[in-house]
């Protein structure tokens, strides 16, 4: 692991950058996760390709946030820590909830610098009454800790069914109980106040958008960021995996994805990402 920062920026992010090859795939993690999130699937990734694994701002071992935060910072951040280790050419990107929405804004914004996307369970914001709980949520972290929801949180995106490695489970919640109050809080103001509506429409690469079934906070009916386009449900996920059904975007925003093969068959990441 390393450790980079810019005085543009005015943060300092933990980074891993593993694997070899032409391309390069950059992964983006949930809110109160970390880079450390994505090592089940790592080593299959990094077989072929470069692979970026970061802590965001605010997250696992990257420079804490006092304040108030923005989308457009965390993208800010993803391009000037690509600057940094001289990644010019277009790059994959894979995010999982508040990830698949840095993701996904990072490919609105720079489309030129984005060769393909993956979303998983976009955090794309809150609306209504979710979004007063979600606001709720952020002022009991920052008043009372991360202990104080601990228990409701994981009960939603990391549900009993998922639990069969109880040892799995108990490190993954201590970990998520190391997370800085007030960081959380600021990510979760973030995603309150984040409005993605028109993001789809600037992106012009191709695109996977994919949700679990066992997903309490964005099941599958929940998970799509467009009316026009519907996320595949994968049986028994809410956290990445290797293999995932595919449907592929459209290159123009006004059209629907194409249907997924007669067979449903399984396709793997590879094939998603080049």
């Amino acid at each position: 692991m390393r450790w980079i920062g810019w005085r543009q920026n005015g943060v300092g992010l933990r980074y891993d950058l593993a694997g070899s090859g032409a391309k390069t795939l950059a992964l983006v993690h949930e809110m109160g996760g970390s880079l450390d999130s994505w090592d089940m699937v790592l080593p299959a990734l990094a077989a072929d390709r470069r692979v970026l694994r970061y802590d965001t701002r605010g997250a696992g071992q990257s420079e804490k946030v006092r304040g108030a935060l923005a989308l457009d910072t965390m993208v800010d951040d993803l391009a000037a820590l690509l600057d940094a280790l001289g990644i010019d050419r277009p790059i994959a990107l894979a995010g999982c909830a508040v990830g698949a929405a840095i993701a996904i804004h990072f490919a609105a914004r720079l489309p030129e610098r984005t060769a393909a996307l993956i979303a998983m369970s976009p955090a794309t914001g809150l609306a209504g009454e979710r979004r007063a709980a979600g606001l709720q949520r952020a002022d009991a972290v920052e008043r009372d800790g991360m202990r104080s929801v601990v228990e409701a949180s994981l009960a939603a995106s990391y549900p009993p069914v998922l639990r069969g490695d109880e040892a799995r489970f108990r490190a993954f919640r201590a970990r998520w109980l190391g997370n800085d109050p007030s960081s959380f809080a600021a990510i979760s103001r973030m995603l309150a106040d984040t409005e993605m509506d028109g993001d789809f429409a600037w992106i012009r690469c191709p695109i996977l958008v994919i949700a679990g079934t066992h997903d309490r906070l964005r099941p599958p009916e929940a998970s799509s960021p467009s009316p026009a386009r519907s996320p595949v449900p994968v049986g028994g996920l809410s956290r990445p995996a290797i293999s995932w059904r595919c449907r592929r975007r459209s290159r123009s925003p006004t059209r629907s994805p194409r249907s997924l093969p007669k067979s449903g068959a399984e396709v793997t990441a590879w094939s998603v990402l080049g």
